[in-house]
């Protein structure tokens, strides 16, 4: 456990954020800006009309490689292009001028020397940047974000069906409610977060490949009679193919960076999911403390530093706390990404560069609820005690057969029995025998217990 940094996500939890470092790191940005220039200058290469020659193959896998082998080594010489200089390169206090000239260094010593002045060739920094974020956001998500949910999802649906039949008291507003099953609870949640996976899984991410200004002014004027705007299209669709995602999707009406709205759109996803996941918690917190989820002890572990009874369901807590904060800075990407002065200014940068440090809290949030879920167990014996400590749950039951049958009042009659008292089912029972109703409809009554009257919970948990 790294013991000097200042984020607790590189620090206390840096084991759940690993994952995260190819894709999100400033090394893992750096990489993936690479990868777009080399793309496009392929892509250049390969455009009829444009007086850049032809690669061979063996040029282009050269190209490739200079983001394929990509090193610390290489992200650390970047770094020092930007902030003291490299070789012969004075410092460019910018960070993507550094990246530039970082590849012209490397085909400098290829037989692609001829070839370097077409690096970034009429672009804006923003064209491969923000193509380089939709490509980090694409692949973290299948590669990392979704696999560790889906396997939350699973754990959770995997409890429905094992306590597909399990009672348990409901309550609403915090009061005795009418009884379902603990399959039929964890069953809500499994669906909720299914149907959220597959939203987040079409959710496209719109990139620019449009100049300075997005009116491609500086490549129009170069090459008047090439069709930029079909290029863009095609190369967004080859970098699709060649990186096997297809969320990337061209949007030809920016201003110098594409607005972000669609890295809100997903933001607001991720958001929701985390929403639904902290209501879990927090409801599998208060059966924890009900005693009707029993925690498995794991031996050595302290469960408070003075009370050696507990078994603090810290987990839990850890996860609502973590995904809480995932949740403020997604609710500030989307208060602040889709503004911006004129056609641009420098704050989206510096706030981009934290989406990392969302997911992070996320995965951390994902993981940590995972274990949890791994250490509870249904304790059925308290859940039926209290069940059947609150008879008063069935009057729902019996009210509506005693209107199916015609009697008067039976709301109010259920109402002056129940309501605000302690009874007893020998009380219920006495009312019932005390009822000018039918003998079979009695007894139909009298079959109903808190166990039974869970509707069909049962079925529902494992449809």
């Amino acid at each position: 456990m790294p013991l000097n940094s200042i984020s607790p996500i590189d620090g206390r939890y840096c084991k759940y954020t690993k994952p995260l470092v190819p894709y999100f790191s400033e090394a893992a940005s750096m990489k993936y800006k690479i990868l777009m220039e080399c793309e496009y200058l392929i892509a250049l290469s390969e455009t009829k009309g444009l007086g850049m020659r032809k690669l061979t193959e063996k040029e282009k896998a050269t190209i490739r490689k200079i983001y394929q082998n990509f090193t610390e080594r290489d992200a650390q010489i970047i770094a020092d292009i930007e902030l003291k200089g490299y070789k012969n390169i004075k410092a460019t206090n910018h960070d993507f001028k550094a990246i530039e000239y970082f590849i012209k260094d490397k085909l400098s010593a290829t037989s692609l020397k001829n070839c370097v002045e077409w690096v970034h060739f009429g672009l804006t920094s923003e064209d491969a940047s923000n193509i380089a974020y939709g490509l980090m956001l694409s692949e973290g998500l299948r590669d990392i974000y979704l696999p560790v949910l889906k396997e939350v999802v699973n754990k959770i649906e995997r409890l429905a069906k094992e306590n597909a039949k399990v009672p348990m008291l409901s309550r609403t507003h915090g009061q005795p409610a009418s009884p379902t099953t603990f399959g039929k609870e964890f069953k809500i949640f499994a669906q909720r977060l299914n149907r959220g996976l597959n939203h987040l899984q079409g959710q496209k991410i719109l990139v620019k490949l449009n100049g300075a200004t997005g009116n491609y002014n500086a490549l129009a004027a170069a090459y008047p009679k090439i069709d930029w705007i079909n290029f863009s299209k095609k190369f967004i669709n080859q970098i699709n193919k060649q990186r096997k995602t297809n969320l990337l999707e061209v949007n030809l009406f920016t201003t110098q960076i594409e607005p972000h709205d669609s890295y809100i759109e997903l933001f607001d996803r991720f958001k929701r999911m985390n929403n639904m996941l902290i209501g879990f918690n927090q409801d599998v917190w208060r059966y924890v403390s009900d005693g009707w989820i029993a925690q498995k002890p794991v031996e050595g572990e302290v469960g408070s530093s003075t009370m050696p009874h507990k078994i603090n369901p810290w987990f839990l807590e850890n996860s609502e706390g973590n995904l809480g904060m995932a949740n403020a800075v997604f609710e500030y990407f989307a208060r602040k990404l889709p503004i911006s002065r004129l056609q641009r200014d420098l704050s989206d940068s510096t706030v981009i560069r934290n989406i990392g440090v969302a997911l992070g809290h996320s995965l951390i949030g994902f993981k940590y609820l995972t274990n949890q879920l791994g250490r509870i167990v249904v304790n059925e014996q308290r859940t039926r005690e209290d069940l059947e400590h609150h008879p008063e749950i069935i009057a729902e039951a019996i009210q509506t057969i005693l209107r199916r049958e015609g009697a008067a009042m039976p709301y109010e009659k259920l109402k002056e029995l129940t309501r605000g008292k302690k009874v007893t089912l020998d009380d219920i029972h006495k009312f019932i025998d005390g009822l000018d109703i039918n003998e079979n409809v009695k007894k139909e009554l009298k079959n109903i217990t808190p166990l039974n009257y869970t509707g069909m919970a049962g079925k529902l948990a494992v449809m």
